[in-house]
């Protein structure tokens, strides 16, 4: 390779490095981090409570071992989640006087389907869903494009398919364990802080972004019927086992002392080792009178593992470079509290809270990906119309809460994000 060629290969790989470090931080984030409040109507009209009591086909995501509570026979289940968030990102410019800017990315739609079959002492069956979904669309002509017309986005979601198998031990104790297929996808546009370039690896879908990755993960779940109006539940959710997200898409540099002329460089992006965190946790529900149910539950999300560093690695032709931020995550647990009552032997309503203090520190908090919110409110109904036909709905609201990053644009340049939410769920059960 001649000299000077070679000096632009290590002139350009250097620029690349240097960029990557100062890579700003990427976490994905839904309600109790990224992780649902709540999967299924029935226990998101609840507080997100699920582990102690029948929640219908939903338990593939909550108590496996729940699924063993049922009648015998069919069960056919459709559900959608929509997750509706309000996020805007602020900042007081020593120059230029406060600067604002809105989030368009306000709908992100989780579907699911089901068919679980009860016979004897074993009920399985299969399940995909939409495990997560969430982003920010700031657009190209906010403060956070700083001037160059280039767009702000960001765009990450988890699913599904799920095997479980539930048995009845006898009448008081049931066990079950479920294999996950699972699969992880990201967009992601954005200046690089220390002004190099943009980052752009992204497409127009709604359901799945523009790097991607599979894995498997598995769940372990207990019920155990204390009395004919107490029972308690566990589960626990493996970490999964996702393949780096890779994926191609453009850097465009922006010209320098190195590269006057700066351009759009085609480049293959790498996600690295994100993961889903290690989940646990324990139930109970008590049927306190014919009419009155109440369920409460205790979660511990794993953060600090899964969601330590942000590495993203980008091959412009030279081999991959890697960049790791430190994110931080300090592990969650999450309590969910509800109540159902049963209006007619057909209609139930049902509410309840679910609460767990934001994991992400204030130094790296992000516009892109803002995981502020910690209280859920949440009211939901049932409704079993006969011939097995039965309809749940809820929805969940999330009040406004504002965090600041002191050093979000640069030393003491803070930015201050606020983030409110609301989560709407319509699940159908057919049963034969």
């Amino acid at each position: 390779m001649p000299n000077a060629q070679r000096r632009h290969f290590n002139h350009k790989r250097t620029a690349i490095t240097a960029a990557l470090t100062c890579l700003v931080s990427l976490p994905a984030a839904a309600t109790n981090g990224m992780n649902l409040e709540a999967y299924g109507a029935k226990a998101g009209g609840m507080g997100g409570a699920s582990f102690g009591y029948d929640n219908g086909n939903s338990a593939l995501m909550n108590n496996p071992a729940t699924l063993g509570l049922r009648a015998e026979g069919s069960n056919l289940g459709l559900g959608w989640t929509l997750l509706s968030p309000k996020v805007n990102t602020s900042m007081n410019h020593p120059m230029a006087g406060p600067m604002n800017a809105k989030s368009g990315g306000d709908a992100y739609h989780m579907p699911s389907l089901s068919f679980i079959r009860k016979t004897g002492q074993l009920t399985y069956g299969v399940g995909m869903l939409a495990q997560g979904g969430m982003g920010t669309e700031y657009g190209s002509n906010s403060f956070l494009s700083n001037g160059t017309g280039l767009p702000m986005r960001s765009e990450v979601g988890f699913g599904r398919l799920m095997l479980p198998l539930a048995y009845n031990v006898n009448e008081a104790l049931t066990v079950a364990g479920q294999v996950d297929y699972v699969w992880a996808s990201m967009d992601v546009q954005m200046l690089m802080p220390d002004g190099s370039g943009h980052v752009s690896f992204s497409n127009s879908s709604d359901f799945t972004g523009r790097t991607k990755g599979n894995g498997w993960a598995y769940k372990l779940g207990a019920h155990y019927k204390v009395s004919d109006t107490l029972s308690i539940g566990g589960a626990y959710h493996s970490k999964t086992d996702i393949s780096d997200l890779e994926g191609s898409g453009t850097f465009t540099m922006f010209p320098n002392a190195m590269f006057p002329q700066g351009g759009q460089i085609p480049t293959q992006f790498k996600v690295v080792d994100f993961q889903w965190p290690e989940t646990f946790g324990a139930g109970v529900a008590w049927q306190a009178t014919p009419r009155f149910m109440l369920a409460a539950d205790v979660k511990r999300l794993q953060w600090s593992s899964s969601m330590k560093t942000f590495r993203l690695a980008m091959d412009m032709g030279m081999g991959f470079q890697e960049g790791a931020i430190p994110q931080n995550w300090k592990n969650q647990t999450v309590f969910m509290l509800g109540g159902q009552y049963m209006l007619t032997p057909n209609v139930a309503v049902r509410a309840g809270v679910n609460y767990g203090k934001n994991p992400v520190p204030d130094n790296t908090l992000n516009p892109l990906f803002p995981a502020t919110v910690e209280t859920h409110y949440t009211f939901g109904l049932g409704w079993s119309s006969g011939g097995g036909h039965s309809v749940a709905g809820s929805v969940a609201i999330a009040p406004k809460v504002t965090r600041t990053n002191p050093n979000m644009f640069g030393p003491g340049m803070a930015g201050t994000v606020s983030h409110s939410q609301t989560t709407f769920r319509v699940n159908y059960n057919y049963s034969f």
